[in-house]
């Protein structure tokens, strides 16, 4: 064996040591994360999946049921087809009014005027208010007695509806909550950031054509900010199903279970009613609705999402 093969032995060697730090310092780095993952997302994941095929209390060890829970879920539970039918009520409403609010003010945003900074601000500021605070602050304007909307509505002769106290105006009123608190948040930001990446060649070349303002916005602009449309309404929708926060803060189901969501729903068979298995069960039905709604909109978006730069 000569000299040089014997050097480029050690060299190998000493290369996978360093190979071998390297990779002990990243798992190293990364292990309160891992460890975070493991305990409070992996295992938690995993033994929703068992105990949603149990009957488990939490004073009482589980006990092996099979489908038994999500038989209950589909047949004999009185309150989950409702439940399920007003979440999509509410996001079937909310999500193309937030989507469309979030475009109109991030169109708003992106003319080059004085002072655009200061107007985003503002447009943003509704966005940070915590959920619960938003809750009781609108509880108390949509007081129907002494709320400051029905009060201003009947300085113009109008009448102002019961809103949170009536049947039928509660889930209006958490959407009009819902859209003061996330018209103008991270929606528009990112609608912001799609139309500053449209190229202004387009426009140019819109123009030359003839084409007018209303025009220029449904083939240039619309198209090329797709991408971020079909981003937003994938989100959008996930967040509206998860809805939780302000009907249980100004409303907890009522009145007469109308602003019962399906997450509220869970969340009262989990911790009040403390029925574990049931509640694992409706978060797993939840979580193929969600994938399948996903689905749906991934196959859709084949249709008019646009992508620069891919052919078809």
């Amino acid at each position: 064996m000569t000299s040089a093969t014997i050097s480029l032995g050690k060299r190998r060697a000493r290369f996978s040591m360093i190979r071998r730090r390297e990779a002990l310092s990243g798992y190293l780095y990364i292990s309160p994360w891992l460890a975070g993952f493991l305990i409070f997302s992996l295992f938690p994941f995993i033994s929703s999946i068992y105990l949603s095929l149990t009957d488990y209390s939490i004073i009482k060890p589980p006990r092996f049921i099979g489908f038994d829970n999500y038989v209950t879920a589909f047949t004999k539970d009185k309150l989950f087809w409702p439940s399920l039918r007003v979440t999509f009520f509410y996001a079937g409403v909310s999500v193309p009014l937030g989507i469309a609010g979030s475009l109109f003010c991030a169109l708003l945003l992106n003319q080059k005027l004085k002072g655009t900074a200061l107007w985003r601000t503002f447009y943003f500021l509704p966005s940070l208010t915590p959920v619960v605070s938003l809750a009781l602050l609108w509880r108390w304007l949509l007081q129907p007695d002494f709320g400051l909307i029905n009060f201003l509505l009947g300085k113009i002769g109008i009448r102002g509806p019961g809103w949170l106290g009536s049947t039928e105006w509660a889930v209006p009123a958490l959407i009009l909550m819902a859209l003061w608190g996330s018209v103008g948040g991270g929606r528009m930001i990112i609608f912001l950031a799609g139309l500053q990446g449209v190229p202004e060649e387009l426009y140019e070349a819109a123009e030359i054509d003839g084409a007018g303002a209303w025009s220029k916005f449904w083939h240039v602009t619309l198209p090329m900010i797709s991408p971020t449309m079909f981003f937003n309404l994938v989100l959008g929708i996930i967040d509206a199903l998860q809805a939780f926060a302000t009907a249980y803060v100004a409303t907890q189901g009522g009145p007469a279970y109308a602003t019962w969501f399906y997450v509220l729903h869970l969340f009262s068979h989990a911790f009040k009613y403390m029925h574990m298995g049931y509640a694992s069960a409706l978060a797993w039905i939840f979580l193929v609705i969600v994938l399948f709604l996903t689905y749906l909109q991934i196959r859709a978006s084949e249709r008019w999402v646009f992508y620069a730069g891919m052919v078809r």
